[in-house]
């Protein structure tokens, strides 16, 4: 027998891009429905981004979900770039009069769950054989599985916030979807370790051994990062083996500073630029890493699924209160847009801070010659500036 159900908006995923969507809408008094092909915990324990733009502080502010955020966050004004142990300061506050917050993509995820589950959201984990049908009706439905019942979720829209490797970005015909794609020849591999940041700020250097990062999840714990061969075996990595490598390539001034210690979490991830068009098809909407990932080099990851949140939120409540269609029609060529000149901004900003193996000894001296250009152009400063805080959403 198949259980019916009825709302206005399914969304598949429940990340911070299919919370905060549901919360938003909720705000508006639109119902949603969630689901996810993961539990609760694991969707909590995923470690990953902890840069918040602005824009997605503000998301999470009219969510009603930003208290401890604003408790426990870092707010940066600035960051450092490192080319061979020379430093350029990126002065966000100065060249932009905006900052960004240090704030894990994993206690955003609790905040948001939290409120979602005390306001009574309707929740089903661990479903299986999820197929979105009739995305070209006026009512379309979400089939899957769950604790071996069939269910049906009837709505108005679909939300695909279930990531790269989900079932929405399939569910469009491969007549109409296109897709491009950058994938880049090395990883990073990360590391978390209950040490304080050797830096109040976050540090990009590239090294002639390979780009590092020094990052932070909080006063106590930090996040450092190394390029390496995507195909490693972070078995490979012992904890001494990663911190010799990531002081060799912050350079003797820098790694003065740092404090060593067991990490509790390490793993590699590969690096690509994807772009999936259109993100709207019939009343299915792509938002997140269903429709784009970009290189963690510029934080932008959780950033732009937020901002396609913010702009579906604002397409459908124009529907709904508004009686109004055209945000909603417009909305895979307003995102796609904003899209793009992201991509761009890590594309740019990973090529310019990473040791390619392809790169000929040109292209090393073009890369040497732009972080010069950076140091001596305030004008290339504040776009770099401009794009690291975040661009407006249209």
């Amino acid at each position: 027998m198949t259980r019916t159900i009825k709302t206005s908006v399914c969304i598949i995923g429940s990340g911070p891009a299919g919370l905060l969507l549901s919360q938003l809408l909720a705000n508006a008094g639109i119902d949603t429905v969630v689901l996810d092909r993961k539990d609760r915990v694991y969707i909590e324990g995923r470690i990953r981004a902890g840069v918040l733009e602005q824009g997605t502080v503000q998301a999470l502010e009219e969510a009603g979900a930003a208290e401890r955020l604003h408790r426990e966050g870092l707010p940066h004004d600035g960051f450092e770039l490192a080319f061979d142990g020379d430093r350029h300061r990126i002065d966000l506050a100065g060249l932009t009069g905006k900052t960004v917050m240090v704030y894990g993509q994993t206690e955003m995820t609790k905040d948001l769950f939290d409120k979602r589950t005390a306001e009574g959201q309707q929740f089903f984990f661990n479903v299986d054989d999820v197929v979105p049908t009739d995305l070209k009706s006026d009512r379309p439905s979400v089939h899957f599985t769950h604790d071996g019942a069939k269910i049906v979720v009837e709505c108005d829209y679909i939300a695909g916030c279930d990531g790269f490797h989900g079932v929405s970005r399939q569910a469009i015909p491969a007549d109409v979807l296109k897709t491009f794609e950058r994938v880049y020849p090395f990883g990073w591999l990360g590391i978390l370790v209950e040490k304080p940041p050797l830096a109040h700020e976050l540090i990009y250097a590239n090294h002639e051994r390979g780009f590092a990062l020094a990052s932070m999840r909080s006063n106590t714990r930090s996040r450092y990062y190394i390029q390496c061969d995507v195909n490693d075996d972070v078995a490979q990595w012992s904890d001494d083996r990663f911190w010799e490598e990531f002081a060799t390539r912050l350079g003797p001034e820098t790694a003065a500073n740092l404090q060593t210690g067991p990490s509790f979490e390490k793993s590699i991830a590969p690096l690509r630029s994807f772009v999936a068009e259109p993100m709207r098809y019939g009343n299915l909407f792509l938002a997140g890493d269903s429709a784009h990932i970009v290189p963690p080099t510029g934080a932008k990851g959780l950033n732009l699924a937020a901002a396609d949140v913010r702009i579906l939120h604002r397409a459908l409540v124009a529907h709904y209160k508004d009686n109004n269609d055209s945000l909603i029609d417009s909305y895979s060529e307003t995102v796609l847009r904003r899209v793009w000149k992201v991509e761009r901004f890590s594309w740019q900003l990973s090529t310019l801070m990473h040791q390619f193996p392809e790169n000929s000894e040109f292209e090393k001296r073009m890369q040497r010659a732009e972080f010069d250009y950076l140091r001596s152009s305030e004008a290339a400063s504040r776009a770099i500036a401009e794009n690291y805080v975040g661009l407006p959403l249209d």
